[in-house]
Parts: structure tokens; sequence; C-alpha cells
């Protein structure tokens, strides 16, 4: 993906070009991965462009840098309204919204105290993650090596900028070993994510999906999938996984901002439920999508209109 560098960027309040949002080879992130990000998309629909739960991604980037006692300057809804500034300056009517925060150039050292706080909101067109055949036709995943942080090492409900070293290598592995993305396991072996994105199993109606412990992040638009099978009338329960349940299961799906709603048709080469999108994936999917595209009445408060 090339990125269109007449662009505008959002920088500690203030619009700027795309080439100007720089930073010093001295500062604190590019050394020790101190940052914080977020991943947004603007939908386009007939009433006009609307942000996707923009509210709650902005809390939560609040949440990951307090963790890290990364004190962002400014508020929740002042950062909301800098979002929707950056959409508008480069004139999007759809846009990946990615605001990232992170300690910027004071003083080298694993003490970052001294260096200061720093907020972008890039913007930019990105379609569908997996690829828009995904969609409908699904992925073919693998068991990554690789496994999720234990507990009390990193801080999985922090979205740091850090935590994807370890997801790089998970997806650097699943393309090298012909696969589009890996799924992580535990450090007790059980199911966690992929490499950025949560996971859901279907078995005899029901829906399943690892626990907040499994050392997961909490997934916007897992939240969302949630409440959307509930409505849906699916029974969804969260809960510790064994690996063998993906093999077994009748249907497997992703979900995140990028991935959106994406099913998984293989893994490990074993063929998930008929391979192909399965009911309760496809019914989650096509609400979802007529919720963001302004198709169906957005009964949670979820679009947020520019």
């Amino acid at each position: 993906m090339a990125f269109d560098e007449t662009l505008k960027v959002w920088k500690n309040g203030r619009i700027i070009p795309w080439n100007e949002a720089t930073l010093h080879v001295a500062s604190h992130v590019v050394h020790y991965g101190s940052s914080v990000f977020e991943g947004i998309r603007c939908y386009k629909m007939a009433k006009g462009s609307a942000i996707f739960r923009l509210g709650d991604h902005i809390q939560r980037l609040f949440n990951s840098a307090k963790v890290y006692r990364m004190p962002i300057p400014g508020s929740v809804d002042e950062l909301c309204a800098a979002c929707k500034d950056v959409v508008r300056a480069n004139a999007f009517e759809e846009a990946y919204i990615r605001p990232v925060v992170f300690r910027g150039y004071g003083a080298l050292g694993v003490d970052p105290t001294t260096c200061p706080v720093e907020t972008f909101i890039l913007t930019w067109k990105w379609g569908a993650y997996l690829g828009q055949e995904a969609l409908e036709h699904g992925v073919d995943v693998k068991i990554s090596s690789w496994n999720r942080f234990a507990p009390n090492t990193l801080p999985t409900m922090a979205k740091a900028g850090a935590n994807y070293m370890s997801s790089q290598l998970m997806k650097l592995e699943a393309i090298a070993d012909g696969y589009a993305e890996s799924i992580a396991l535990t450090d007790q072996g059980l199911l966690s994510e992929g490499s950025g994105e949560n996971l859901f199993i279907a078995m005899k109606g029901k829906l399943y999906t690892p626990p907040m412990a499994a050392s997961i992040l909490n997934g916007i638009t897992r939240d969302s999938a949630i409440r959307i099978a509930g409505d849906l009338g699916f029974e969804v329960l969260e809960q510790d996984l064994p690996r063998e349940s993906l093999y077994l299961a009748d249907e497997v799906f992703f979900t995140g901002t990028a991935a959106e709603v994406t099913p998984i048709r293989s893994v490990d080469r074993i063929q998930v439920g008929s391979g192909v999108r399965g009911p309760i994936t496809t019914a989650i999917q096509r609400r979802f999508f007529e919720v963001i595209s302004g198709k169906a009445e957005d009964r949670y408060g979820w679009l947020d209109f520019i």
C-alpha cells in the first residue's frame, strides 16, 4: 500500500502536511517501543460519512496510555473532534483513521518520564484488510508457533505498539508458510487471537470466543459482534477454548477494525465445517455491514457522523 503524500496529518492540535509528520531518530519510541494507538474506520453512507464507535476507540486509547503512565494532553472529546477534523482536512468520505500517542525526543534510557508525549492522527484509504474476496470466501490460517503473552508480562488490554512485534512474527510466519493469517495460543496452550483480530467459533448453534484473560485485546468489533449475535438470537459464551475446537467447529471467523468480520475456511489445512462461510457468520457479517452502510438502523449508537 502506497501512501498519498499530499494528505494532511493532525499533530498535537495542528493540521500539518504529511511529509512534515516526522520525529527524531533519538525519540524514545524508536528505541523502546513506547507507543499506543488505535485503528478506526470512517464509512460512507447515504446520510453522509460516519466514524464507527469513535468515542469507544478514543477511550481505549486513553486507557492504553494510562496503563503505560503516558498522559495524553487534552480530553477524549477533543481527540474525537480532532479525528473528524483530519478526515475533513483530507476530504475523505471513507477512511482508516490511526491516532498514535508516543514518547518523543527528550532522553534515552528505559525511564521515559523526561520525554514529551506526542499525539498524531493519520488517515488513509484502506480496503478489506485480508482482501475483499476473503469477506465472502474466507481465509486459510495456521496456529502460530508464537504464543501470546503470559499474564503479568505485557498488558494485552493496552493496544501498544510493542505488542505488535509479536504480531509481526505471527504474520511473517503465516505468509512464509502460505497462509493469510495466524492464530496464537496462550502460554497454557488455549486459543487467544490472531495477529490483529479477535476470534469466534460457532458450534451447534452457539457462539464461543476466548475471554479477556486469554491475552486478547478487548476488541471493539469483537464487542459489536457479540451484541449483534445476541440480538440475532445466538447465545455467546466467553470461555477458554482448546486448540482442537478450531478443527471441530462448524464455523470460525475473525473480527477487527481492519478485518471487520472475516470467515476462516481452514486451520492448519483442516477444513472448517463445509469450507464456506457459514450461516451464523453470514448473519452477523450481514448485520454488521448493514449498520455501517446505513442500510439498517443504528440502534446501538455506533455511528458518529462528521
